[in-house]
């Protein structure tokens, strides 16, 4: 006989166990199951952002920076530290230490909730059923009123670069290097190949990055990708666009990489090349066969908006599905559900989901870039303010990039608001609750902010939209 649950999740990454935990939290007995095993064989909740992203990426992002700041910054605060060594082991050390930390986490969590946690394949069966199959190969049946789909995303692989996971690897072997490599060769210039580039290149790494589209950062504001560009460059990033890489072979303990550009053929070898071309929808064993639950072309489970996917009571969220890939739209849609499923009045608000990369400067935006707005031919207004005129940004040693805000002509309502500069992901976080509430661009000059503070940026970049900018100069 089948164990009987009101919700099982199928994946517990950011997006699965927050679901579970919600749908504990609204008194319905709930089971997650999850297959991820790391690199030693250990299952581990989390999925790939605690385990192999998110989370791993920027504990070595925060260290690497530290180094940099170290070996380059220190000496302007009037601190002198003598011969600079790196410790690449207590690294990698510290950087496992946090991850054991949040997905034991997840496993308290569960158990503070009420939420029973199974470590194997999870399989949907018809009639809201679902197959559980442990490491053994043991399998048991489990029965639920509803089932969410939660099974996240893998990297993208190419065919003409084979993986082999010494020489060339992905975005997960690249966090767990053991020697800092001299030449490193990335494909892709999206979020995960400028950060695991920056990690490596703080570190001593000679970075190339073959991108193959011609512009760079096309996902960001035009303006601000075109201020990180000029700053990846400063900092030694050799970001090649256009590139389109056509083959990579191991020889000699490095790697061959083949590719062409406007100007030709060209050949590169590097000691390690990183695949970082994007992500797609893990669905390998997912569904049985007559679940009657449908994929798109992409490969993504078909939901509507509430992530229902047209089964009765099968629902599915986080990166196996439309939108973003990120870890906090995930976790947002598996509250949703399991508020909906209790009967609860739930939504996302899809136009307000923040972005973040975390280099150095970092960037991060909500809303609509400049060029989408002209694009849509409603009168817009934009103001800016540079990090150079931020005392506390001065202070940090850390005045480079702008905040800048997109507002509509008509009535002031907030369309856009970019970051590059320090502890950006941070400071997108008042213009993603601003834009929530519709705020208009004087909702934001009215508010006031503490000084000496970064937040000031946004404060300023209200005003100077309507020329009225204190600090900065009215353009």
């Amino acid at each position: 006989m089948s164990e009987i649950y009101d919700v099982i999740v199928i994946g517990a990454g950011p997006a699965g166990y927050p679901a579970a935990i919600r749908a504990a939290q609204n008194k319905l007995k709930v089971a997650c199951v999850d297959e991820w095993k790391n690199t030693d064989g250990s299952f581990a909740f989390g999925g790939t952002c605690l385990n192999a992203g998110c989370i791993p990426s920027k504990a070595l992002l925060e260290s690497s920076e530290l180094y940099q700041r170290a070996k380059d910054e220190f000496s302007a605060h009037g601190i002198k530290i003598g011969d600079l060594t790196l410790d690449l082991a207590v690294m990698q050390k510290r950087r496992a230490a946090v991850v054991k930390t949040m997905t034991g986490g997840i496993v308290a969590l569960f158990k503070a909730n009420g939420v029973v946690g199974y470590q194997g394949h999870g399989r949907l069966l018809p009639g809201n059923k679902v197959q559980v199959t442990g490491a053994d190969g043991a399998a048991k049946t489990l029965e639920a009123k509803h089932v969410v789909l939660a099974s996240g995303s893998i990297p993208v692989r190419l065919k003409n670069v084979p993986h082999d996971g010494r020489y060339i690897v992905d975005s997960w072997n690249a966090l767990e290097f053991d020697a800092v490599p001299a030449r490193l060769g990335v494909i892709g210039a999206g979020v995960i190949g400028l950060e695991l580039g920056s990690v490596w290149r703080r570190l001593g790494s000679q970075v190339t990055v073959l991108e193959a589209l011609e512009q760079f950062l096309g996902i960001a504001d035009g303006a601000v990708a075109k201020e990180a560009q000029r700053h990846f460059k400063k900092q030694g990033l050799d970001i090649k666009l256009g590139a389109k890489v056509t083959g990579a072979a191991v020889a000699g303990g490095a790697v061959d990489v083949a590719y062409s550009d406007a100007q030709g053929e060209h050949q590169l070898q590097v000691d390690k090349l990183v695949v970082a071309v994007g992500r797609k929808p893990f669905t390998e064993g997912l569904l049985a066969d007559a679940t009657g639950v449908q994929l798109d072309e992409r490969g993504f489970i078909q939901v509507d908006e509430h992530c229902r996917t047209g089964v009765p009571n099968v629902w599915a969220i986080g990166d196996v599905v439309r939108g973003p890939m990120l870890a906090h739209k995930g976790k947002e849609e598996g509250v949703m559900v399991a508020d909906l499923i209790a009967g609860s009045f739930a939504e996302v608000n899809y136009k307000v989901i923040p972005s973040v990369i975390y280099t150095a400067p970092e960037i991060a935006w909500v809303g609509q870039t400049e060029e989408q707005v002209k694009a849509s031919g409603r009168p817009y207004k934009v103001g800016t303010f540079p990090f150079t005129a931020s005392g506390r940004a001065r202070a940090m040693e850390a005045a480079q990039g702008f905040a800048k805000i997109i507002s509509a002509k008509d009535d002031d309502e907030v369309l856009g608001v970019h970051v590059i500069g320090p502890m950006a992901g941070e400071l997108i976080g008042e213009a993603v609750l601003a834009m929530e509430y519709s705020a208009s661009t004087e909702d934001i000059q009215r508010t006031i902010h503490a000084h000496p503070t970064l937040s000031e940026a946004i404060h300023e970049a209200a005003l100077a939209v309507d020329k009225k900018a204190i600090d900065g100069i009215n353009r």
